[in-house]
């Protein structure tokens, strides 16, 4: 049956690597889709035209609090609501899920799915402002998602906390195993020769676990110099932003490798030896699935998300979340035992084969829209 679907993003440089998957089986299947986020490169919008789908630009500041700012992206989905006349619309991140679903509220539209990718920054407690940002997020949330059709989550425990603060009834709720990742565009490989090299991909933010991975590494550089850190990853304008400064410093000491930003990090995964995620939570974190599917061990943290994808021991190690010295520790184990990375790795791609195939996932997506 042919359906009018809108994707609402709100980042336009990750659509395409996060969604191009899911916007090709739905054009594939007959539907007209509508991809939005804000505005976009003219290569971006190719990408998506030549998936079949249309772009529509909206405003949205994907971080921090304006009210004018958050008034017009309010505005500006409600008009396109409007304007397009969707069957079903399936909005990600916090923003387009809570102006969209608002917008939906607004104009008595029914058919809102809304699909939580990860807390962030606004779930974590701390300072008056950030507690009171928490506050605000949480009932908002519950408004937005009040007469949401479906919700999708990518891990339990965050479905869990959103039933238990009563921001969503427990029926509409579905989990789905991440974003999924392509495993024939991201294939094993070997691991390379070298010195022996740790490689994180985040955004710039502290949340991420960067100060502990810059910590750890200058410990484990005392008892092994040769072993490289390197870090990849765009600078975000999020309050919880590493600086420029930061960066350039752990550089000048030697604990990191900087390598800026990438569209493509396939190459820098395939020149590592071990992937690592210090993250304090994550929705299910896409760098980890696709260093799984090239193959590689993984060492992250015991933190919502993130512990999905790790069986202890069999393709990598959990660390407490936060804690440098048991980070430094399980970095030199890496070291210490290299006879271990080959299984790992082998185990990694299986179990992305297994649970985080993207065409599972984005089948279980469909199924549970009914797309």
């Amino acid at each position: 049956m042919f359906l009018r679907v809108v994707i609402i993003g709100a980042y336009p440089n990750s659509i395409i690597g996060f969604r191009g998957a899911l916007i090709r089986a739905l054009v594939d299947a007959g539907h007209d889709v509508t991809v939005m986020t804000a505005a976009a490169s003219a290569d971006v919008v190719a990408q998506v035209t030549a998936l079949g789908a249309t772009f529509r630009p909206y405003c949205v500041q994907r971080n921090g609090l304006n009210p004018v700012a958050d008034i017009k992206t309010l505005l500006a989905i409600k008009q396109a609501l409007i304007d397009l006349a969707p069957d079903q619309v399936l909005a990600y991140t916090i923003k387009p899920i809570i102006w969209g679903g608002i917008a939906a509220r607004l104009i008595g539209f029914t058919g809102f799915n809304a699909m939580i990718t990860g807390l962030g920054y606004a779930f974590e407690k701390g300072s008056i402002m950030r507690n009171s940002v928490n506050y605000l997020v949480k009932h908002l949330y519950k408004f937005s998602l009040k007469k949401a059709r479906k919700v999708i989550f990518q891990n339990q425990e965050n479905r869990q906390l959103f039933v238990d603060l009563g921001l969503v009834q427990a029926e509409k709720c579905y989990r789905v195993f991440g974003s999924g990742v392509d495993i024939d565009a991201y294939q094993q490989q070997p691991l390379p020769q070298g010195d022996v090299t740790f490689l994180l991909i985040a955004r710039l933010l502290g949340d991420k676990g960067i100060r502990e991975y810059a910590k750890a590494a200058k410990i484990v550089k005392q008892r092994y110099p040769s072993s490289i850190f390197q870090l990849l990853g765009p600078y975000d304008s999020s309050p919880d932003q590493i600086s420029a400064d930061e960066i350039a410093q752990w550089q000048l000491d030697g604990q990191i490798e900087y390598l800026g930003a990438t569209d493509n990090v396939i190459p820098f995964i395939q020149a590592c030896h071990i992937y690592t995620l210090p993250s304090y939570h994550e929705g299910l974190p896409r760098t980890v699935l696709e260093a799984m599917s090239i193959g590689r061990p993984i060492l992250t943290t015991d933190a919502v998300g993130c512990r999905d994808t790790v069986a202890n021991g069999d393709n990598g190690w959990l660390v407490p979340v936060r804690d440098t010295e048991q980070l430094a520790s399980r970095m030199i184990w890496f070291i210490e035992n290299p006879t271990a990375w080959h299984g790992m790795a082998n185990n990694s791609r299986a179990m992305v084969e297994d649970k985080f195939n993207v065409k599972q996932v984005n089948q279980a997506i469909r199924d549970i829209m009914g797309l």
